[in-house]
């Protein structure tokens, strides 16, 4: 029966995105695109992508559990995972976060979209509460972000609260690419005007 299973869903073309639940481990062999959670035994789908069942190799087999994999829209890029370093564009700075596309995932870029929210309390590790949004980040700024987790409406959380992590690359107002000059400002080299930013500390 579970072979029969197996088959008819094979053919079908059901979508997931990451963290979704794709069944458990005592029915399902975890492939490419799925892990397993040891502490309730589920499998999950680690990327966004088509699910499909392969069915055991040979009604002889010892395991007679279908294996599932996810194989992404486009060939298996990088995938944002927490603890991943990430390199992020900017898109939206709102009063209590900014949003991102992240382009890279360590030295690799990403196939897919993945969208990443920096919140108010994970701009920096100090006076968190006195965070402007709009001085630590504009729209087009490029950021080093550390991945804390999967947030919500799929996009992850991201934190530039350590040193080495913040605004990477922005261009001023005049349209020039600034030059860091603090842990807080950067200049303009075209007209000298300084404009405010986490600033990326540079070697570490």
């Amino acid at each position: 029966m579970a072979m029969e299973v197996a088959e008819e869903e094979e053919g079908k073309e059901v979508m997931v995105t990451p963290g979704e639940v794709l069944g458990k481990a005592s029915n399902l062999i975890p492939g490419k695109g799925a892990y397993v959670a040891p502490h309730n035994n589920t499998v999950y789908a680690s990327l966004s992508g088509r699910r499909t069942l392969i069915p055991p190799p040979s009604p002889d087999s010892p395991d007679q559990r279908p294996t599932v994999e996810v194989t992404g829209h486009k060939a298996h890029g990088a995938v944002p995972e927490p603890g991943s370093i990430v390199i992020a564009r900017i898109t939206k700075v709102m009063a209590r976060m900014a949003s991102a596309d992240i382009m890279c995932v360590g030295p690799k870029s990403v196939r897919e979209k993945f969208t990443g929210t920096i919140r108010q309390q994970d701009v920096r590790a100090t006076e968190i509460d006195k965070v402007d949004m709009h001085l630590s980040f504009r729209p087009g700024d490029i950021v080093r972000a550390l991945v804390l987790s999967l947030g919500d409406a799929r996009a992850y959380y991201l934190s530039t609260a350590k040193n080495e992590l913040g605004v990477v690359s922005a261009d001023s107002i005049a349209g020039a690419t600034m030059v860091p000059i603090s842990w807080t400002e950067m200049q303009c080299p075209l007209t000298g005007q300084i404009e405010q930013r986490k600033v990326a500390k540079v070697g570490g």
